[in-house]
C-alpha cells in the first residue's frame, strides 16, 4: 500500500513496494501528443503509465500515485514543466524528470539540468532515443530508490564501535558487551573467524575504567610454546640460554588494563596451568624468578573452536574454561543476521569511498542479492574486503556483482547465480530482467575480451550491428576501454 503524510507544506512519500511494476507519467497540454507517446512507452518499455494534460494536474496526481519516472512538456498554461520540475524534486528527489520542448534553447537545457532534469529532449525525436532514455531513467530512479532503503538501514542507528546492523543476535550480544563492560568479571568471546571478536574486546575494553590505558592482545597461536610463555610472564636475566637481561612480559605490561588472549583455545597445556595462576591468584612470576608481582589485569580471551571438545580430548583444562567462562559473549555469523548484510556492506561502501576518494559508487541491486545469497565463511571480514576489493577495482558508477568478486573466480558462481528459491521470491518481470542482465554483461564482456576491445570485431562475431552492440553496452554499463591491452 502506497502512503503520503503533508509535513510542514511538504508531501513525504513512502514509495510503493518495490516488487509493483514501475511508473511513468507523461505530461502534455496536447491530448493527441500525450497519447502518442503513451503508446509508445507502453510497448517500448515494461511500466505502467498514467496522463496529465496540464503541469497542476500531475503536479496533484504525485501525492496519490507517485511515478518513479516524468516526462514532461515545458510550455504549458498555468504549472509549466520547469516548475513542475522543481515541485518534484521538492516532493521526491529521486522521481527522475525528462524534459521535452519544441521551442528548445541553450539557456532552457542549461536551467532544466541545473533545477536537476534527467533529459533533455527537444521535439520532434526518435521514438526509440525516448524509449532509451525512459529505460535508462527507470534504472536510475531504482538504483537511488534501493540505496535510499540502504541509509535507512542505518538511520537511527549509529554503529555501536564498529558494529553495524539491527537483527536481533547481533543487538544482544551488543547488550551484554554494554552491560559488563565497566565491570572486571572475565569474559569468553566465542564465535566464527570474522565475525568480529577482536571488536568484541576493544568495545568491551573502551567502555570500561580501564580504557584510559591501552589494551594489550596476544595472539596465541602465532608464537611457539616456550616464545609464548615468556612473552606473557616475562623473565629474569639467566633464566634460559640468551636471556641477557630481564624482559617484563605482557601481563604485567598490561597492568591497570585489559589483556586480550585471541584464540586461546591453542595455548598449549602447560600455559593453561600458568594461566589459571593467574587468574585465581592474581600474580604472576617471571621465567627463572622465585618472585611473585600482584597484578590488577583484566583478562578477555576469544575462540572459534569447540571447547568442550577440547576438554574431552584432554586438551584443554576443565577448570581453566570455568574461570575464562564467567561471561560468554557470542559473536553470530553472517547467516545468523542476514538481514543486517545490506546495511553493513553500505557501512563499508560508505568508509571505503571516503578513504580512497571515490564518493558516488553505489550497489546494484543484483550485487545487493548477490551478497545476501552468497555463503560467507569469512562472515564480515570477507564481506568487508570484498566491498573494498571492489570500490578499488570498479570500472563504473554501479558496484555490479563481478566487481565484489574480482579476481576470485573460484567462488564467483556461487554468489552470481541466483538460486531457483530467490528467483521464485520475485516477481517475473524482476527474474527475468536480472537473468537477462546477469547474461547480457557477461556476453558482451567475454565479446571485447576475445577482441581486446575492437567494438566492431566483436559485434560482427555476435552477428550484430555495432550500433545495436554499442546500445547493448551501454545499457549494461560495459566499457570497451576495459578489455583494451595495456
Amino acid at each position: 500500500m502506497n502512503h503520503s503524510t503533508e509535513s510542514q507544506g511538504k508531501t513525504t512519500i513512502t514509495q510503493p513496494n518495490g516488487l509493483e511494476r514501475q511508473r511513468v507519467l507523461i505530461v502534455d497540454d496536447e491530448a493527441d501528443m500525450a497519447k502518442v507517446l503513451q503508446k509508445v512507452i507502453q510497448k517500448k518499455c515494461e511500466c505502467d503509465t498514467k496522463l496529465a494534460y496540464s503541469g497542476d494536474e500531475a503536479y496533484n496526481m504525485l501525492k496519490n500515485w507517485h511515478p518513479d519516472v516524468i516526462l514532461t512538456d515545458v510550455k504549458m498554461p498555468g504549472l509549466d514543466g520547469l516548475a513542475l520540475l522543481k515541485r518534484t524534486k521538492e516532493i521526491d528527489p529521486n522521481i527522475s524528470v525528462i524534459i521535452m520542448t519544441g521551442y528548445a534553447t541553450i539557456e532552457m537545457a542549461v536551467e532544466a539540468v541545473k533545477q536537476g532534469a534527467y533529459e533533455f529532449f527537444q521535439k520532434p525525436f526518435d521514438n526509440d532515443q525516448l524509449a532509451r532514455a525512459i529505460s535508462r531513467s527507470l534504472e536510475r530512479t531504482k538504483l537511488l530508490r534501493e540505496n535510499q532503503q540502504l541509509y535507512a538501514c542505518l538511520d537511527g542507528y549509529a554503529p555501536f564501535h564498529g558494529f553495524v546492523g539491527k537483527s536481533p543476535k547481533l543487538r544482544q550480544a551488543v547488550e551484554l558487551i554494554k552491560k559488563i563492560a565497566d565491570t572486571d568479571a572475565t569474559v569468553l568471546i566465542r564465535g566464527e573467524s570474522g565475525t568480529g571478536k577482536e571488536l568484541a574486546a576493544k568495545a568491551l575494553h573502551s567502555l570500561s575504567k580501564r580504557s584510559q590505558k591501552k589494551m594489550i592482545t596476544v595472539n596465541c597461536p602465532a608464537l611457539p610454546e616456550n616464545i609464548l610463555e615468556s612473552e606473557l610472564f616475562g623473565y629474569v636475566k639467566g633464566a634460559f640460554t640468551g636471556a641477557t637481561t630481564d624482559k617484563e612480559g605482557l601481563f604485567l605490561a598490561a597492568n591497570g588494563s585489559t589483556i586480550l588472549l585471541d584464540e586461546i583455545g591453542d595455548i598449549p597445556i602447560s600455559i593453561q596451568t600458568k594461566l589459571l595462576r593467574v587468574l585465581q591468584e592474581k600474580e604472576i612470576r617471571a621465567l627463572g624468578s622465585t618472585k611473585s608481582y600482584n597484578i590488577d589485569v583484566r583478562v578477555v580471551a576469544s575462540t572459534n573452536q569447540d571447547l568442550e571438545d577440547k576438554i574431552t580430548k584432554g586438551e584443554f583444562r576443565e577448570d581453566l574454561y570455568y574461570r575464562l567462562n564467567v561471561v560468554t559473549v557470542h559473536m553470530p555469523s553472517l547467516r545468523e543476521i542476514k538481514d543486517d548484510i545490506p546495511a553493513i556492506a553500505q557501512y563499508f561502501l560508505e568508509r571505503y569511498t571516503k578513504q580512497y576518494k571515490k564518493e558516488g559508487l553505489s550497489f546494484s541491486s543484483t550485487a545487493v542479492e548477490c551478497m545476501l545469497n552468497r555463503n560467507w565463511k569469512g562472515n564480515v571480514r570477507e564481506l568487508q574486503n570484498a566491498v573494498r576489493k571492489a570500490v578499488l577495482l570498479c570500472s563504473s558508477d554501479v558496484i555490479e556483482p563481478q566487481d565484489l568478486l574480482a579476481e576470485d573466480n573460484g567462488n564467483q558462481d556461487n554468489c552470481c547465480n541466483l538460486t531457483l528459491a530467490s528467483l521464485c521470491n520475485m516477481t517475473y518481470r524482476e527474474a527475468k530482467q536480472h537473468l537477462i542482465a546477469k547474461f547480457s554483461k557477461a556476453y558482451l564482456s567475454d565479446a571485447l575480451k576475445r577482441h581486446q576491445g575492437n567494438v566492431t570485431l566483436a559485434a560482427q562475431k555476435c552477428g550484430m550491428e555495432r550500433q545495436a552492440f554499442q546500445r547493448l553496452m551501454r545499457k549494461y554499463q560495459v566499457r570497451s576501454k576495459d578489455f583494451k591491452k595495456k
